[in-house]
């Protein structure tokens, strides 16, 4: 998978309107959080947040479970997963998405 092609599944993500018709579920967040750190950071490099702070927990346990996964196989998952979402959304807006990731 290519950077190009994870680089526009990003913008796509970070794109996607709150209340718009493509809604990843709260799994589906997390999937693409820790595909993307790990893409992008690699290994988790902080502390685990504390006790009371659960999205943080939450997001770093995330993210600590893919320790270990080459760049390039984060890339792929992050976009296979969003071409997943994409498909099952089957909109025109999804279809454009879909056509641009693949084209990149």
């Amino acid at each position: 998978m290519s950077q190009a092609k994870f680089e526009k599944a990003v913008a796509i993500v970070q794109s996607l309107p709150k209340d718009g018709p493509i809604q990843p579920t709260q799994e589906e967040q997390l999937y693409f959080y820790k595909y993307y750190k790990q893409a992008t950071v690699g290994d988790v490099d902080t502390p685990r947040p504390g006790l009371f702070d659960f999205v943080g927990k939450a997001k770093w346990d995330a993210w600590k479970s893919v320790e270990g996964t080459p760049k390039e196989e984060a890339y792929a998952k992050y976009v296979e997963k969003l071409l997943e979402v994409l498909k099952r959304a089957d909109t025109e807006e999804a279809k454009t998405y879909i056509a641009e990731i693949e084209a990149a």
